[in-house]
C-alpha cells in the first residue's frame, strides 16, 4: 500500500496521496486531497534508515571519523561531540549540550573542566577505591 508524496500546483500545498496497489499508481490519475486539482507534481520524499546498535558502533569506531579532529581546536572538537551524539541517537542532557556550546564558542575545553567539577562524575577527592 503505496503513499506518494505530491505537490499541488493549484493550491501550492505539499500533500500525500495514498494507492491501495502499486497497478494503482500507474493506472490512477493522482488528485489532490485539499483542492481536488489534478495539476499534481510527484515529490520525492524522505526516508529513514534504521540502523542497529551494532552498525551505530561500527561506524564511531572507524578511523575516518576522525578526520578534521584537531585535539588543539575547540570547535573542532565540539563538531565531533555533536556528530558521536547524533550516531548514538540519544539526547545526552543538557550538561553535554552545554559543554558543546561552550567548545563551539571557542572555550577552552581545561576551563570548561575546572567551571564543571560534576563532569568527572565521582570528585577526585572521594576514596570509593580504598
Amino acid at each position: 500500500m503505496p503513499i506518494y508524496e505530491y505537490g499541488c500546483y493549484d493550491c501550492r500545498k505539499r500533500v500525500n496521496i495514498f494507492f491501495r496497489t502499486f497497478s494503482e499508481v500507474a493506472t490512477k490519475e493522482a488528485t489532490c486531497p485539499r483542492c481536488g486539482g489534478a495539476n499534481l507534481k510527484r515529490l520525492i520524499s524522505k526516508v529513514a534508515v534504521l540502523r542497529s546498535e551494532e552498525s551505530r558502533l561500527e561506524s564511531m569506531a572507524d578511523p575516518s571519523n576522525l578526520a578534521g579532529l584537531d585535539e588543539n581546536d575547540p570547535k573542532s572538537i565540539a563538531r565531533w561531540m555533536r556528530k558521536m551524539s547524533s550516531e548514538m541517537g540519544e539526547d545526552l542532557g543538557g550538561e553535554f549540550n552545554e559543554v558543546v556550546d561552550r567548545l563551539e564558542a571557542g572555550e577552552d575545553p581545561e576551563a570548561i573542566e575546572k567551571s564543571m567539577p560534576e563532569l568527572g562524575g565521582a570528585a577526585a577527592d572521594d576514596d570509593w577505591f580504598d
